[in-house]
């Protein structure tokens, strides 16, 4: 996963609250098999309106998303992160976050930032004045700088951490992956385990044994 430390790029202006996660990606694109290549799929349904800002051809390049109230509501899935992620956005500035949306957010090395929703129209409307305005912002520190303004912000200790470090879950287990095997090798033979190949098939051993 991607290190995230601090990000300065160009901001797409939403001006829409409560966005749940069906008109950030509708359902029928979850279908697919991969957790990459979401990005033709990311608000399907609004981008079928020309005038939709990520239509605009000055919003191409846009890394910051300035949403409203309630951002990611809704479904559990997983899939509305990858589909932002994909089209480029590397952080998401909104005055509230779906639970379930921010977990998974943090999970896939994408910053959701809270602030005060006069902060938050503030950003937006220099947005929307110019596609060329930009929003910096800088994780170690906890803050964001734009439009002659910083403002802090909070975060989950553990997810600022995996996101300055680009990991998620996967690798925390990796790196202890020596800690894991020293365990692994200690460990009776007589001890129930999958044998080789039953992690792929999903078939449990026939006696609940070994190796």
């Amino acid at each position: 996963m991607q290190v995230f430390t601090t990000h300065t790029g160009r901001a797409a202006p939403l001006g829409r609250s409560d966005v749940d996660t069906d008109q950030i990606i509708p359902a029928e694109f979850c279908k697919r098999l991969t957790k990459t290549g979401y990005a033709d799929t990311l608000f399907a349904n609004w981008r079928e309106d020309p005038e939709f800002v990520l239509n605009d051809p000055a919003r191409a390049g846009a890394s910051v998303l300035v949403a409203g109230h309630n951002f990611g509501t809704g479904s559990s899935r997983e899939h509305a992160v990858w589909a932002l992620r994909d089209w480029g956005f590397r952080a998401v500035i909104a005055t509230s976050f779906g639970d379930i949306f921010l977990r998974n957010a943090f999970k896939n090395g994408l910053l959701a930032v809270a602030l005060s929703p006069d902060v938050v129209e503030r950003l937006a409307g220099c947005a929307e004045r110019d596609p060329a305005f930009e929003i910096e912002i800088d994780l170690d520190r906890r803050d964001v700088r734009a439009d002659g303004g910083t403002w802090t912000f909070e975060v989950d200790r553990r997810a600022r951490w995996l996101l300055l470090n680009g990991l998620d879950d996967i690798g925390v287990t990796l790196g202890s992956a020596q800690a894991i095997g020293e365990y692994e090798g200690r460990r009776h033979s007589w001890l129930p385990a999958l044998r080789r190949g039953e992690l792929a098939t999903g078939r449990p051993a026939e006696h609940g044994v070994a190796r």
